[in-house]
């Protein structure tokens, strides 16, 4: 499931087509006191980049296609960004509560509270991308449906090949794991 989750935002992001840049005007002759710092916004669109035109090629959108993915990635970007610049907040609440003076209980008590916090907004997060997902999904034809599974599939077998040691490493984790099973003994 994750795997399909991270294939459908790598395809959200190439969906892109244009950059929107966030301010593109230029101050001639700024004096100290014109001068406006603006806040970096890490959420910005990625230019149209060679596998977003190979994407478009491969699933043969039409241009009215073509726009109306766009509509939807934009419409998705939106939704989004709120609950991404969320999460990057909370991430610097960890951050300042495990620079504060607090107790050591008392600091442990606040991250794990913000941890929640933040698998919350990533659920969030996944619900939009598989919605957004499903919209696109709905403008395609049988064909390019089957396109795209197949393109799901060779990128889900790319991803496990290139992270193969690191499913290998990880031990089963999570709050429904109980530890291995005793060997089951025959009657």
């Amino acid at each position: 499931m994750k795997k399909v989750l991270i294939l459908a935002g790598i395809l959200a992001l190439t969906m892109s087509s244009q950059v929107f840049a966030a301010d593109t005007a230029t101050q001639t002759a700024a004096t100290d006191e014109q001068k406006i710092e603006k806040p970096c916004n890490k959420m910005q669109h990625p230019p149209k980049n060679r596998k977003s035109i190979e994407f478009e090629k491969r699933l043969k959108l039409t241009d009215t296609q073509k726009e109306q993915a766009k509509q939807i990635h934009q419409k998705g970007f939106e939704e989004i960004k709120p609950v991404m610049e969320k999460i990057e907040l909370k991430k610097e609440e960890i951050n300042a509560v495990k620079r504060s003076k607090l107790a050591p209980e008392a600091q442990a008590e606040q991250i794990v509270q913000l941890r929640k916090e933040i698998r919350a907004l990533k659920k969030e997060a996944r619900d939009i991308q598989i919605k957004n997902m499903k919209e696109f999904e709905s403008i395609l034809t049988a064909k390019q449906l089957k396109e795209l599974k197949k393109m799901k599939e060779e990128g889900r077998k790319q991803f496990e090949k290139n992270h193969k040691k690191q499913f290998i490493k990880m031990p089963p984790q999570g709050p429904d794991f109980e530890g291995p099973k005793p060997p089951m003994e025959e009657k």
